[in-house]
């Protein structure tokens, strides 16, 4: 009978298929094929029957019947099968298949092989397959391994090491002994490994942790014999010496330093030799320093090598790479909170990264500027966070005007440079101006009576170049209602006053309650500014005819909403008693305190927290129109209206 195909026969009869239902019709024939060979117990091509089915694997396809053929070719003599029967073990067994227990006595008999590739083929799977048995069963023969004379051997020993305490953590006690000796050792590929299993000690364990930090020292001295050794080609990556190697010690000086005093001082001298001697043309350079700086924020280091950590950030800046300039801002923006002087040093750089063609970049950017924000430079980064709103996409408009806005509560130098702020934020931020902002703003315009007439004017110009933007409009006509006189008297010290007479007011009130673009929100601001007009103009002009005139029509319009205001005010026009104390101006809003009001949204909001929140918001904001209608309602029962 003929043998079965090879390999690459089959791997060139699936690449020759043209659709799906070829390739499936080809590896269901191969199937069957290797069904049928593996019923002969045929020893000679199990090997290569195996092969294909792995492939086969790959692909996707149920392969599962295999799995008893690749123990029997771990049990083989043979170098050959035992390599593809340990691959298959890999591969087709994981730790919650019935299977994987009896592999447990091949994988204890080829630990004790002659033949150390077979030794680590053992040890190889048992680090990718582990299971809480396999580790207790396995655990001394591993240990055993880790004391061996083969260097090769001790280091698969240490990797399998790592997965045996992270299945079964109380069986660390018998690795530790053997581990420190490891540190010793000259080879890399040990010590690598070696600095991994204690790594994972000390995570697995404070008592373990407290143990090791006696081997700080040690590591100590054999970074710095990395770091100032001279050209060895085996180990040199880019003109560094074995950089792998030095990650991992710097990662875990960082873990034995954190917290303890003696320890990160032992480690403060070679950490800033790494930071200042390592090169950063190559990435193989920038990846140490990463690390190195991670390390010196986690540990009690000194106060300039802290600078220094920052300043290295800083450099990560101006990298060409945007992988590297995002892992700067990331780590930046952990650090201000502690190091907010050093940080503030590279403020230019950090706005800079703004102008980013990447959105993750200017993303993280626009977080750490935010985080930078104090009293004395909140005038220069407003400035350029207002820059960068009014360029910026839709998904940085709704976090920004939030930002902006608490920015300017927290830190305003003065209430006028509070109020241009937050208008240039309603006139760049569009519709993604959230409610509590108006609010906000609303308290703010109340509680500031030297400033009704400076904003009233700035917000009067404002609406009469732009009513596409609702929040600002929203916010225009409060203040007109509010303020009108004040607008029509010009009384505007600090800015040349607009010439505005009682007609122009109303004309504006009338183009935003025609416009398309006003919602129903803002036509009920308009009403209610509409109606307050006639108690704050003139008598003498006709406000009140063209207030009432407009009132009338808008009494049947087709929102119910905007039809009951207008027909409730017009009847308080037919008790001119109580009119103008219903119309009275709004008295100074309570301020509000940090907890009132939520600030820190993310760029994904949710929708029903948004329409949580405007319903919330808006009532905030409808106080003075709330009351009004309330008194309307017990009028009405009263049978007065």
């Amino acid at each position: 009978m003929a043998p079965p195909s090879k390999l690459r026969e089959l791997i060139r009869a699936i690449r020759a298929t043209r659709v799906a239902a070829d390739e499936r019709a080809v590896i269901s024939k191969e199937c069957a094929l290797i069904r049928t060979d593996f019923k002969k117990e045929d020893d000679e091509f199990r090997a290569r029957n195996v092969a294909k089915l792995l492939y086969i694997h790959m692909l996707g396809y149920p392969a599962h019947f295999g799995q008893l053929e690749c123990l029997k070719l771990v049990a083989s003599n043979r170098f050959s099968d035992k390599r593809i029967g340990y691959l298959g073990v890999n591969m087709l067994l994981d730790e919650r298949t019935d299977v994987h227990i009896l592999v447990t006595n091949s994988l204890k008999n080829d630990m004790n092989h002659s033949n150390q590739h077979v030794v680590g083929l053992a040890l190889a799977t048992l680090g990718n397959i582990c299971s809480q048995e396999m580790a207790r069963d396995l655990a001394s023969e591993v240990e055993k391994l880790l004391k061996s004379s083969n260097s090769y051997i001790r280091k698969k020993a240490a990797l399998c090491a790592v997965r045996i305490i992270q299945k079964v953590p109380e069986l660390m006690e018998i690795f530790v002994p053997c581990t420190r000796s490891l540190l010793s050792e000259r080879n890399h590929g040990v010590l690598i490994t070696a600095v991994a299993l204690i790594t994972e000690m000390c995570a697995q364990s404070p008592e373990t942790l407290t143990h090791f930090r006696r081997l700080v020292a040690t590591l100590v001295r054999t970074l710095k014999h990395l770091v100032m050794s001279g050209f060895a080609p085996e180990h040199d990556v880019s003109g560094i010496t074995d950089p792998f190697l030095q990650v991992k010690i710097i990662r875990l000086l960082r873990v034995l330093g954190r917290g303890d005093a003696e320890a990160s001082d032992a480690m403060n001298d070679i950490l800033a030799q790494v930071a200042t001697n390592t090169e950063t043309a190559k990435n193989v350079g920038n990846s140490i320093l990463y690390e190195t700086v991670l390390a010196i924020m986690d540990i009690q280091a000194e106060s300039g090598l802290r600078v220094l950590a920052v300043n290295i950030l800083g450099k990560f800046l101006v990298n060409n790479d945007k992988n590297i300039r995002y892992i700067a801002l990331n780590t930046l923006l952990k650090t201000v909170g502690s190091d907010n002087a050093a940080v503030q040093r590279h403020r230019n750089t950090v706005v800079d990264c703004l102008k980013d063609p990447d959105i993750s970049i200017r993303r993280r950017a626009l977080e750490l500027t935010f985080a930078l924000i104090n009293g004395s430079n909140i005038r220069g980064l407003v400035r350029e966070l207002l820059a960068f709103l009014e360029s910026s996409g839709q998904e940085f408009k709704s976090y920004l005007v939030a930002g902006i806005c608490l920015a300017a509560e927290k830190y305003a130098p003065s209430k006028r440079w509070h109020i241009d702020t937050v208008i240039s934020v309603l006139q760049n931020g569009g519709n993604q101006v959230k409610d509590h902002v108006i609010t906000g703003f609303v308290q703010l315009i109340s509680s500031s009576p030297d400033f009704h007439a400076y904003t009233v004017q700035r917000l009067y110009k404002a609406l009469r170049d732009d009513i596409i933007q609702q929040p600002l409009v929203q916010i225009g006509l409060w203040t007109i209602g509010e303020y009108a006189d004040l607008l029509v008297a010009g009384a505007v010290e600090e800015e040349e006053p607009v010439v505005v007479s009682d007609g122009d007011v109303v004309d504006l009130l009338l183009i935003v309650l025609k416009s398309p673009h006003s919602s129903q929100a803002t036509r009920e601001y308009a009403l209610m500014a509409l109606v307050k007009l006639t108690a704050r103009l003139s008598p003498a002009g006709d406000t009140t005819i063209r207030a009432k005139q407009i009132l009338h029509k808008f009494a049947s319009h087709i929102e119910v909403e905007l039809q009951q205001r207008a027909a409730e005010f017009s009847a308080l026009f037919n008790h001119e008693n109580i009119r103008p104390a219903l119309l009275e101006r709004m008295p100074p809003m309570e301020p509000r305190t940090p907890a009132d009001e939520q600030y820190s949204e993310g760029f994904d909001e949710g929708a029903s927290a948004a329409a949580a929140s405007h319903q919330v918001h808006q009532a905030a904001a409808a106080t003075a129109e709330l009351v009004l209608l309330l008194l309307l309602l017990l009028l009405r029962r009263r049978g007065v209206v």
